[in-house]
């Protein structure tokens, strides 16, 4: 399995917002940002502060996906 945040990137957009806004409105890091791109792994913590930031819930910005 893999993780996905092309849901995160996409609710993003349509609130307007870029990386920067993001990190400031969340206090994650640039290299923790740098990570989501990649779709590597973040901890749960950073997760839920995406989500209060964004007020939205886990599954709105992220997704499994099966690897082929």
């Amino acid at each position: 399995m893999k993780i996905s945040y092309n849901k995160l990137w996409h609710l993003m957009l349509d609130k307007k917002m870029n990386k920067a806004d993001l990190r400031r409105a969340t206090g994650v890091s640039t290299a923790t940002i740098a990570k989501l791109d990649k779709g590597e792994n973040v901890t749960t913590d950073i997760l839920v502060r995406i989500c209060k930031a964004l007020d939205c819930e886990l599954n709105d910005i992220m997704e499994l996906s099966r690897d082929k």
